[in-house]
């Protein structure tokens, strides 16, 4: 793999775009120094540091948590520019105005290092151009960046060279981003908007049209363009408000100026739609100033009304029968909403056709092949699918001259016809864009696999599109044994591969039998397991709705028993004589945390989010979480000089009564699910190559587990301090009456219950008190009300 090494990064520009990114390379643990211009009062660092503070108050977070803002280095142009010379990679990530990027250029010159990577994060200006202001010898190490927003959160980053970008340059960046940032990489030509955005933003322009024509409401709309349709919830127009308005308006307003009718044929329905134009000049921007296309008033939300110039009540949802359609397989699905006769329908077709119409006009010009384009709207714009895929899906020839009618009969934006590939030739002959060989390029006119680079060997498997016929997770491999709720697998005859198949990757009694089979057959033949799953959650927790029919028919003892298996599960993968690695992507709740924290090992995907949630289902947690803690209060008091265990126990005790969940694996960690010795990876795709090189090298060094050690505990007395506090949360109305009783059954479990402080306790002590909590728990009428509307509506029940 490539040598370049990225110690330390600097960031030009702390405005939304640059702060976020520097927030991100603190998360990866990359240090940063965050530039700005000089304020003209007070400290010279008082632009940076405004929006370092800001950073904190963001939400969703930019961070993995807000003290890590400390990280950040603050500097200023007039008296900072020699810490440039430290820094390897460069990014420019100021205002979107070509006059003040290229006078910025020739400022920070004199100051890049001979070996630095200099990026913009531009979302659509020339990078050819922007490379002009720089001087010879650093032309060649110049590209463009362009990051989606908000940073942390979205999977694209594309890159984008000039003529004279050294290749080397880009393959070094596109390596330190995935790995490194944790990102997709998909390199766009130095078109206006590159991929994402010109497609995106096109389709978006596009579908403001339609709904003009076809008279629909903004809610309807989103109701029909979120996950019905396969993208991102959000849909259109919430989407938007989120964006910004102004943010979007200068995306248009980059086509509109850059592009023409010749350069795009698309350009006539460029023009800025009347409701965008009324809403900037009311200021109403979106999310920021809290009122855009939607607004909230209380607990309603209102949508626009262009009419009226105000807002008026919103939440009215599409016809049904459009719902049912979208359910249907691609072919039959696109073919109901051509042959609608209804408004919304006529409107689906008429915003797949111009998606796919655009993608394929504009592809030779924006994109190497057809899966850069599907994996830039995937990554960036929340799709399920890109145009691409769906298209193939659905039919490869039967799409094309459906789109090919309705340009004849000037149903389509653009008269533009598709391109002759669509109908002659390989794409035709293979039904489709994408093949096992590659993708189409329709420049080279061939069928062109993924780019190889030495970092994608550490992805095992990576994403993929439709029609590339690559084998997925679920059958790779060796399989060791298999039935419809877990997998045990391997791909290298040294570790066990258990990856968890029910929905949500819930932990019913045959997943933990799995669990246990794996142990015994890694203790046998091999060199220990890996808990690991290609899709999220890790775990949403254990499996209620397979307990309640035992429940139901034999009562509270079939549930004690199952409890019972659970808990001997989670103690055998940790005294398991091999390594046990959990490789966490996404949820890990409940059973799900505690599979974790019984784990020899951790690794983990930055985006993970960890902890013990049962209280809200009104239960505690019963598979050793409460052991867990109460185990880990007495590890951190024996290595401190503090003789009181209460305070190591305050945190633990107040994240699983408070069903505290870390927001990343960082503040997991902080909670103390995760320890200093386990491993976050950026990238969730190299999360398997991680944990079974981790494995094989814990083995490698002599592994050994844990000994089973008796541990103190805070006892009656550490009880009573918890409970008066809950006492005085109760009175005072934070809590209520049930979650009083809840949370006074988990501090009896962490404490020890009825026993002296410092008493020496085992797991198996503590673990029986937990089996009793969650027992009495299960028969309450107040637990009995959270459980059920949590298994009918999703949502928790406060009572």
């Amino acid at each position: 793999m490539s040598r370049f090494q990225v110690k330390k990064v600097a960031v030009l520009g702390a405005g939304v775009m640059g702060a976020q990114i520097a927030a991100h390379l603190v998360n990866v643990k990359v240090p940063v120094v965050l530039f700005d211009l000089p304020a003209k009062e007070g400290p010279k660092n008082g632009i940076v540091t405004k929006a370092v503070e800001g950073l904190k108050k963001l939400k969703p977070s930019p961070l993995g948590v807000a003290d890590d803002a400390v990280l950040i280095v603050q500097a200023n142009y007039e008296e900072h520019m020699e810490q440039l010379r430290d820094c390897d990679l460069i990014i420019e990530a100021i205002a979107e105005r070509m006059d003040w990027k290229l006078d910025l250029y020739k400022k920070i010159a004199p100051f890049i290092a001979p070996h630095a990577i200099v990026a913009s994060n531009t979302s659509g200006l020339s990078i050819t151009k922007l490379s002009e202001a720089l001087p010879e010898e650093i032309k060649p190490r110049f590209c463009g960046i362009h990051f989606f927003n908000p940073p942390r959160y979205m999977y694209l980053v594309e890159l984008i060279n000039t003529p004279t970008t050294r290749p080397e340059i880009l393959d070094d960046l596109e390596t330190f981003v995935t790995s490194g940032l944790g990102k997709g990489v998909v390199r766009a030509k130095d078109t206006p908007n590159f991929i994402a955005n010109r497609v995106g933003i096109a389709g978006m322009l596009a579908t403001m049209r339609e709904v003009e024509k076809f008279g629909l409401t903004y809610d309807v709309v989103d109701d029909l363009t979120g996950k019905k349709l396969g993208r991102a919830s959000s849909g259109t127009f919430r989407t938007a408000d989120v964006v910004g308005l102004d943010t979007m308006a200068h995306v248009v307003k980059t086509l509109q100026d850059n592009l023409n009718a010749e350069t795009d044929p698309f350009y006539e329905s460029f023009g800025t739609p009347e409701v965008l134009k009324t809403l900037l000049e009311m200021g109403n921007l979106g999310q920021k100033t809290k009122a855009g296309f939607y607004k909230k008033a209380g607990r309603d939300v209102l949508r626009f009304d262009l009419a009226t110039k105000g807002y008026v009540p919103g939440g009215e949802k599409a016809d049904e029968v459009y719902g049912r359609m979208l359910k249907k397989p691609a072919g039959e699905r696109l073919k109901l909403l051509r042959n609608a006769e209804g408004a919304q329908g006529q409107f689906l077709w008429s915003i797949l056709r111009n998606s796919f119409h655009y993608a394929a006009v504009h592809l030779a010009s924006i994109a190497e092949t057809a899966r850069d384009v599907d994996f830039a709207m995937r990554w960036g714009f929340g799709m399920k699918q890109g145009p691409f895929e769906l298209w193939q899906e659905a039919g490869w020839l039967q799409v094309a001259n459906w789109i090919k009618e309705d340009i004849e009969s000037g149903k389509a934006l653009s008269k533009a016809p598709l391109p002759e590939w669509v109908f002659k030739g390989p794409v035709a002959d293979a039904g489709g864009v994408h093949t096992p060989e590659g993708s189409w390029n329709p420049t080279s006119k061939k069928f062109e696999p993924r780019r190889v680079l030495p970092v994608y060997s550490r992805q095992h498997f990576p994403e993929t599109v439709l029609g590339s016929k690559a084998q997925g997770f679920e059958t790779a491999g060796k399989t060791l044994h298999e039935n419809a709720a877990i997998r045990l697998w391997t791909i290298d005859n040294e570790v066990v591969i258990a990856s968890i198949k029910t929905k949500m990757h819930a932990i019913s009694p045959e997943v933990a039998e799995g669990l246990q089979l794996a142990v015994e057959m890694a203790e046998k033949d091999y060199q220990g397991v890996v808990i690991w799953s290609g899709d999220d959650p890790f775990s949403a927790g254990a499996d209620l709705q397979a307990m309640l029919p035992a429940f139901m028919a034999v009562g509270v003892s079939a549930i004690d028993e199952a409890e019972h298996f659970l808990q001997q599960t989670m103690l055998r993968l940790r005294y398991a004589s091999v390594p046990v690695v959990s490789a966490i992507r996404g949820m890990a709740l409940g059973g799900g945390c505690e599979i974790a924290v019984h784990s020899a090992k951790r690794v983990v995907a930055m985006e993970s989010y960890i902890g013990l949630v049962e209280v809200g289902v009104g239960l505690v947690p019963g598979a050793g979480g409460l052991a867990y803690i109460a185990r880990r209060a007495a590890e951190n008091q024996a290595a401190s000089v503090h003789k009181d265990i209460l305070p190591f126990l305050t945190e633990g005790f107040t994240a699983a009564a408070m069903a505290k969940v870390g927001t990343s694996a960082i503040e997991s960690r902080k909670l103390g699910y995760l320890l200093d010795s386990d491993t976050i990876v950026p990238n969730k795709d190299e999360l398997l190559f991680v944990a079974l090189n981790e494995a094989k090298a814990m083995f490698t060094a002599g592994y050994r587990p844990p000994h089973k050690r008796q541990f103190a505990v805070a006892g009656r007395n550490g009880k009573a301090t918890i409970q008066g506090q809950l006492v005085n949360m109760r009175d005072g109305g934070f809590i209520s009456q049930h979650d009083f009783h809840i949370a006074s059954l988990i501090a009896n479990v962490v404490t020890g219950g009825d026993v002296d402080a410092g008493t020496l306790v085992t797991e198996e002590y503590l673990m029986a008190l937990e089996r009793q909590a969650f027992c009495s728990l299960l028969t309450h009428p107040k637990t009995q009300e959270r459980i059920m509307g949590m298994l009918s509506t999703g949502k928790p029940v406060r009572n």
